[in-house]
């Protein structure tokens, strides 16, 4: 009897959000895009509300809408989960629990805070009793799933990641002539009340505030005066940005309140439940909880619920901790993180190099560059290139060895400890 594979092609989704670039992700799946329509995140995993391809060759019944001989991966999860996702993952988790994106931030995107696995599960039920429908335009929760993050840069990244300590925080209250307002705020109330007075400032004196600050930095921006590593650029960005119908964005505050961070390629950052944060420039290789639950503050066309988020906020600095990776044999680099949904790891093999590799749960290949052999015993071996992807379900043994020189991303479940 022919031995059953556990590796087969898979193709993720496209998420076309306003913030997307044009460019980036068509060139790695190698698409056309002559109209330029924003390719915002490319999704691969098991969310209901967007799964991938697994293409098995005819050998399972396509979901309704699939192509033949592929069918969705939480489906076909959902067939076998414990032989697929592996005894420890199927008795803790029930379903595959991370999601892989790649994103092409071109504009900023929103100020925004993800819940608790518990906040999640209480609120998205609250939602569903309230008889919210599961896409509605003002919900806020999608599933009832924390969502924790790592993201690792492709290119250059900026990002704005958690309260500034409090040493930094004031010093900028005191250089900004406009904000000197907030130095008592601070000092008396700390980070909760500070982010508590400009989050639910009426409108009108959130414009008495921050017009005279835009009226002297967007003439800086417009002419080249300012750079990326400086707060005022991104306030001002922000503001040409997201400045339509007359109104002037709260979340500019938070610009000048968070961190200012910018990472080089192979860099990573850890983001928890209520840590708030804000994508502002780049691209970067995504990998989270399996969850598309975030509670925005601002600088965003979607869906803006200042009192959820403000529910959810931690309210202490927060002193960035960049992972560089750590290496191991095969050339092998893990982004160690305390999650246990999740695990990313970078594999770099030159021409020619092979690596043999054992899958603990079901697991996400993904080649960012180069093309690849992929060799299992007992099944037809087949190749993948730039863009493409592939999933190991748990047990699965094989051989990757590189065609040409070759970067692959592995997304997996960490081994139970």
């Amino acid at each position: 009897m022919e031995k059953e594979r556990k590796v087969y092609k898979l193709s993720g989704k496209v998420q076309h959000y306003a913030w997307g670039g044009a460019d980036f992700i068509p060139a790695l799946l190698s698409m056309p895009n002559m109209e330029k329509r924003p390719f915002a995140e490319y999704w691969i995993g098991a969310h209901e509300n967007s799964p991938a391809m697994v293409e098995t060759d005819g050998l399972e019944k396509g979901a309704a809408g699939a192509a033949a001989g592929q069918v969705a991966l939480d489906a076909y999860i959902r067939q076998r989960p414990a032989e697929r996702l592996g005894p420890y993952t199927a008795q803790r988790f029930g379903r595959l629990p991370y999601l892989l994106k790649i994103l092409d931030v071109k504009d900023m995107l929103s100020i925004q805070v993800h819940p608790s696995k518990q906040a999640a599960e209480a609120e998205f039920a609250a939602e569903n009793a309230r008889g919210m429908a599961p896409g509605a335009p003002d919900r806020n929760y999608k599933d009832d799933n924390h969502k924790p993050e790592l993201m690792a840069a492709l290119s250059e990244f900026w990002l704005l990641h958690g309260f500034k300590p409090e040493e930094d925080l004031i010093r900028l209250l005191a250089d900004t002539p406009e904000l000197n307002f907030l130095t008592p705020v601070f000092a008396v109330g700390g980070y909760q009340q500070l982010y508590r007075t400009v989050m639910e400032m009426p409108q009108k004196n959130v414009r008495e505030v921050l017009q005279p600050l835009l009226d002297r930095i967007i003439p800086l921006y417009k002419s080249g005066e300012l750079s990326r590593n400086q707060e005022h650029f991104w306030a001002a960005r922000a503001a040409l940005t997201y400045g339509g119908h007359g109104e002037i964005d709260r979340g500019i505050f938070s610009i000048y309140f968070f961190n200012l961070l910018n990472l080089q390629p192979g860099e990573a950052i850890f983001q928890a439940a209520g840590l708030p944060h804000a994508y502002l420039e780049g691209q970067n290789v995504e990998i989270m909880a399996n969850s598309d639950n975030v509670l925005r503050g601002g600088l965003t066309q979607k869906h803006v619920d200042v009192p959820e988020l403000m529910k959810h906020v931690t309210f202490e600095a927060t002193s960035p901790r960049i992972i560089a990776g750590e290496s191991n044999a095969g050339h092998i680099k893990v982004y160690a993180t305390p999650a246990p949904d999740f695990e990313l790891s970078r594999i770099g093999l030159l021409s020619g190099e092979s690596v043999g590799v054992k899958a603990h749960s079901a697991e996400i290949f993904l080649v960012m560059e180069g093309r690849v052999g992929v060799i299992e015993e007992g099944a037809a071996p087949f190749g993948r290139k730039r863009g493409e992807s592939f999933v190991a379900f748990h047990g699965a043994r094989f051989e990757l060895k590189a065609q040409e020189d070759v970067v692959i991303f592995r997304a997996a479940v960490p081994a139970a400890k």
